[in-house]
């Protein structure tokens, strides 16, 4: 019985946000639908925020997200580039304060670009949020 749990939780995806201190800082989620994994460089400074979905997203002339919940907030760009095969959609910038707040203090997450697009839950997000705010990088080697 045991074996058979350990098989199904191997096969699901990670749902839980998570993220990972160091050069560059992560924070990451995964659904079903699609992957968010935001970056922070401190060195350079600039961030990234990768969604990568199983079909190509559409060549599209805008890239937005929309957070809903009580600090409800839609931004979009049209700096965004295609990946991998059309499957991956990043933007960088060197600040992300709405994308933040969008992920720290709403409930949902709807990522967009032509007519595609998928949907995130925030439940359990602030708390890795606010450590990726936090985030300064890998301490420098002495």
């Amino acid at each position: 019985m045991r074996v058979i749990g350990l098989l199904f939780s191997l096969a699901l995806p990670a749902q839980a946000w998570e993220f990972t201190p160091g050069l560059p800082c992560r924070l990451s989620h995964e659904t079903p639908e699609a992957q968010i994994e935001l970056t922070y460089d401190p060195i350079q400074p600039l961030y990234t925020i990768t969604i990568t979905r199983a079909l190509p997203w559409p060549d599209a002339p805008v890239f937005a997200m929309r957070f809903d919940g009580p600090r409800a907030i839609g931004i979009g760009t049209d700096r965004h580039k295609l990946h991998e095969g059309g499957t991956a959609l990043t933007v960088i910038d060197t600040g992300f304060g709405n994308v933040l707040d969008g992920l720290e203090f709403n409930h949902t997450a709807l990522a967009m670009a032509g007519d595609a697009q998928v949907s995130f839950p925030l439940e359990g997000a602030a708390e890795p949020v606010a450590a990726f705010r936090a985030c300064e990088g890998a301490p420098l080697a002495s």
